[in-house]
């Protein structure tokens, strides 16, 4: 069950045709990949204490059925939207904002629900608040406290753009899971060393 002080998470997923294009493993079909990430990201967010409900945005019309062994889940259409900013907000005005909200990007295969409930739990004390990636300089999370208005600067040097509109930095051990996303082969493994969830894991052997 959920904590009392529960969160709504945003993840963006974008269609895995267009998605993760610089993410290239031999041997693996990286449509299935760029899958099996977002899953277990998805899955990762779903089991977190703090998360009273996770929604995903995207245009991808078979990933639904793909979630369908993970509970609670929501899913909107990224319709008209363009970028994933945009796709985020499409997702807050789902979510409204009486509850806190955060949102995740889809590519955090390694997450533990438990990392996610560490950050989450730091930023019920703040307005705003922002996760940096692996590499310091990008975001993973980005958090909203009820009642204070949405916005996200995600995109190429999101941690310091996320800085700039007043983000709070939360506090997260260096090695978080939460902080290895993947973009790349290399990230991969970084996050295969780290321990991946079950679908990305399968997919590597």
């Amino acid at each position: 069950m959920p904590e009392a002080s529960a969160w709504v998470v945003v993840v963006p997923v974008k269609a895995t045709t267009r998605g993760k294009s610089r993410l290239a493993v031999d041997g693996l079909d990286r449509v299935a990949l760029a899958r099996a990430i977002a899953l277990d990201t998805v899955a990762a967010a779903a089991s977190c204490s703090l998360v009273a409900q996770v929604i995903v945005v995207t245009d991808e019309a078979t990933l639904p059925l793909h979630a369908a062994d993970i509970p609670g889940l929501r899913f909107l259409p990224e319709g008209e939207a363009r970028g994933l900013n945009a796709a985020i907000a499409v997702g807050m005005e789902g979510a409204g904002d009486r509850m806190p909200r955060a949102a995740l990007l889809g590519d955090v295969p390694a997450l533990r629900g438990e990392d996610l409930a560490v950050a989450l739990r730091g930023a019920a004390g703040v307005e705003r608040g922002v996760v940096a990636d692996a590499e310091g300089t990008g975001s993973t999370l980005v958090t909203a406290r009820a009642g204070v208005p949405w916005r996200s600067e995600f995109g190429e040097g999101s941690f310091a753009a996320h800085r700039a509109m007043g983000c709070e930095v939360l506090e997260v051990p260096s090695g978080s899971t939460l902080r290895r996303d993947v973009d790349t082969a290399d990230q991969l493994r970084d996050a295969a060393a780290i321990g991946l969830g079950a679908r990305t894991a399968a997919m590597l052997g």
